[in-house]
């Protein structure tokens, strides 16, 4: 038992069980009540975040935890046996959101410090609850499956579509028009080059950019006038979705057949994409916690995160991803799978490491 009485695991044991995979309101009733139990006084707002604080209202140091009370569909029913907990949310991220409340109910920041707990609604679709957040923090630690190893960095994603238009003509007489489809031949090599000539990442390695879905055309016996390519982009910093949806437009401009237009469109969404972002690997937060996971009995690696997460609407300023359970092991998918659980152990171990590296960054 850890956070002035709270166990984390029992707590855990009361979440998995409620589905939050299409509405989150009996989920974050069960939060309100327990944050209420511990004198947290959460405040709802109008995004649906549940926000509840401790410390300074003008610190010099502010600290957020922040994760997610929505989970995947479809929901899985909640078991356990031998210190391990099924079911959906159990890693993702129900089990990081039980061990960041117990670091929040033991912290106890200095006079001139803040510690600010932010759980948002819809983390698995458009993040808007994030989206919503101002919370002007000094470092941020973002509860997800990371087996107990210091996130530092993780690779953004934006999606969008690549539009040709031709002219439509008969097929007999493929000359007498513009093929939007056979353009496609010069827009692949592009993407297939279209880093060929930068840097990869120190932490994350290469950006991807891969066609995933294309349809064009209206009939057998017809020169298409029209071809669309959707594209999955995997970036790297500095890279934004502006600049490059700006860079791949004037790439493919540059290489499309003479009589073919073309143009390319991030995919229309209420809230920005989740960019890439990355964390000093030296800062306090990173080494702090690292440590504390070590001394807790975890790995506490430094290392990429291999999902996206909210984690990039913090940055610039410091954030790091840490939890207990991971999204893979040996057998294949544990998070957003059928099998997903994590272990009791795990739980109490992020717990002890998170109020340790409270402790230190907000004494």
């Amino acid at each position: 038992m850890t956070g002035g009485g709270f166990d984390p695991v029992a707590f855990l044991e009361q979440a998995v069980p409620v589905a939050s995979n299409e509405d989150v309101d009996e989920m974050r009733d069960l939060l309100v009540a327990t944050l209420d139990e511990y004198g947290a006084d959460p405040v709802v707002d109008d995004a649906g975040n549940t926000i509840a604080a401790k410390g300074a209202s003008d610190p010099e140091t502010h600290v957020v935890l922040n994760t997610h009370i929505d989970t995947v569909s479809p929901h899985v029913p909640y078991d356990r046996e031998d210190g391990i907990i099924h079911g959906r949310g159990s890693c993702d991220a129900k089990g990081p959101l039980a061990a960041l409340l117990s670091a929040f109910f033991a912290v106890d920041p200095a006079p001139d410090a803040r510690v600010t707990l932010a759980i948002t609604p819809d983390e698995e679709l458009l993040s808007t609850g994030a989206a919503a957040l101002d919370l002007d923090g000094d470092m941020y630690i973002v509860g997800e499956p990371t087996g107990l190893d210091v996130c530092t960095a993780a690779k953004g994603r934006f999606e969008g579509t690549v539009s040709l238009s031709g002219v439509a003509a008969h097929a007999a007489e493929p000359d007498s028009g513009s093929n939007a489809i056979d353009a496609l031949a010069s827009v692949l090599d592009a993407l297939r080059a279209f880093d060929a000539e930068r840097e990869t990442h120190p932490d994350l390695g290469e950006a991807t950019l891969t066609p995933t879905m294309v349809d064009g055309g209206e009939n057998s016996n017809q020169v298409p006038a029209d071809c669309r390519l959707v594209v999955d982009r995997r970036s790297v910093p500095p890279e934004t979705a502006d600049g490059f949806r700006s860079e791949l437009t004037s790439t493919l401009q540059s290489v499309v057949p003479e009589g073919v237009g073309v143009d390319f469109q991030l995919t229309e969404r209420p809230t920005p994409f989740l960019e890439a972002f990355a964390t000093d690997p030296d800062h306090e937060l990173v080494t702090t916690l690292a440590s504390a996971s070590r001394d807790a009995g975890g790995r506490g690696d430094v290392r990429p995160f291999t999902a996206a997460t909210e984690a990039s609407y913090f940055s610039p300023a410091p954030v790091v991803v840490f939890g207990p359970g991971v999204l893979a092991d040996d057998e294949g998918a544990v998070a957003h799978a059928e099998r997903e659980y994590v272990t009791t152990a795990d739980v109490r171990t992020a717990a002890a490491a998170l109020e340790d590296a409270l402790a230190t960054l907000v004494d």
